[in-house]
């Protein structure tokens, strides 16, 4: 099978090894011809990156980057940013990088044409609607780890730095024009790093997957990218140079990120302040807290994680499920509690508060109540 794939779903996707080198072509056929390349500040100085500057540079559309994003993105961050964006008379962005550039860069790209407050987009209603769509810029998008799934997203989720809470801001216009994604891109990613993101993807496939709500096409994409994961997440973090097995986990990332249009559940809104708070590496976060959920949710998914177990391969039911996912955990190096993160006691209830209130806690099969909400920290750390 090659691995080389146009699709359109739910985007314009251009998947395969080497594809970068397409990058000018995608960023003229949408527009752009001064774009800034959005990344966060690790990534900033790498041979990857300086590789996508290069191919923009020799395209004539320059070598413009705003890499001031930290892991978890924020609002003081996308200020800076939509500053750069306005300076520079750019007219598109490239956002670049895990998460927190793919996040950050789509902001930028919808923000910089907007004239109140970000956190007037936050996805509540049809809050939405308050953007001026025609000031919302053309984003290309770059994914060089496969966790998010940030790349086929309407929305991103930017901290409130004030507050220190993570918000979800929304518009259709968010997803990207155009996405490449291209596993070689992901070949340099550090083991913790490939386990963190790969964990995300499957947390993002098993919450959505768990959710109540009724989408069956979310459902099958869910199991599907449970499957991928399974089977090529511990093949990539054994060989990073596994070419295969990377560009199966960005399948996995983008099918997760699709999926949880179903929803998503306490995994997530235990993630949420925990990496707020403490600046967690958020799909690590998610590994950390996710057998605790798994536990707290057996009542109303028992039936369900069975099914799937099965089609995973897995036997013994819900069970031998809990017990491949403690497996995996050991196999990626997952610490077993959230104090190895460096999370402490001390803001439990502050923590079970944001949790509570977190968009993504609705989307749980067993309602999130605040002395659960506790209870599953105090387990978690």
């Amino acid at each position: 099978m090659t691995i080389t794939a146009n699709w359109s779903y739910p985007t314009a996707i251009k998947f395969g090894a080497g594809r970068i080198k397409e990058l000018a072509d995608h960023c003229k056929a949408v527009g752009m011809r001064k774009p800034l390349l959005v990344t966060d500040r690790g990534l900033s100085t790498m041979a990857i990156t300086q590789g996508a500057l290069d191919i923009l540079d020799a395209a004539g559309l320059g070598r413009a980057i705003f890499a001031d994003v930290d892991p978890n993105p924020n609002d003081r961050n996308l200020d800076a940013g939509v500053k750069a964006f306005k300076d520079g008379g750019h007219d598109g962005v490239v956002a670049f990088g895990g998460g927190s550039g793919l996040d950050l860069g789509k902001a930028v790209a919808f923000m910089a044409g907007q004239t109140r407050p970000v956190w007037d987009f936050e996805d509540i209603g049809d809050w939405w609607t308050r953007a001026n769509s025609d000031g919302i810029a053309p984003i290309v998008a770059v994914p060089t780890t496969a966790g998010t799934g940030s790349e086929v997203g309407r929305a991103s989720v930017i901290t409130n730095s004030e507050t220190h809470t993570k918000k979800v801001i929304f518009h259709p216009k968010f997803l990207p024009s155009v996405t490449i994604c291209d596993p070689e891109l992901t070949v340099g990613m550090p083991k913790a790093i490939t386990a963190g993101t790969g964990m995300d993807a499957f947390a993002h496939c098993l919450e959505a997957y768990s959710s109540p709500f009724y989408h069956p096409m979310s459902q099958g994409i869910a199991l599907e990218g449970m499957r991928l994961v399974k089977e090529f997440l511990p093949r990539a973090y054994r060989d990073g140079t596994d070419i295969e097995a990377r560009a199966h986990m960005m399948s996995a990332a983008a099918m997760g990120a699709v999926a949880f249009q179903k929803g998503l559940g306490a995994i997530h809104s235990l993630s949420h302040p925990v990496g707020a708070i403490y600046n967690t590496h958020h799909g690590m976060t998610n590994a950390v807290v996710m057998p605790p959920v798994l536990t707290f949710n057996r009542p109303a998914i028992e039936a369900r994680i069975a099914g799937a177990a099965a089609y995973l391969g897995i036997d013994g039911g819900f069970d031998g499920f809990f017990e491949y996912v403690l497996r995996l955990r050991e196999e990626l190096g997952v610490p077993d509690k959230l104090a190895a993160l460096g999370v402490g006691i001390d803001r439990i209830d502050e923590m079970a508060e944001m949790a509570i209130v977190d968009p993504t806690a609705g989307g749980n099969p067993v309602e999130l109540t605040l002395d659960a909400a506790k209870t599953l920290f105090v387990e978690c750390i």
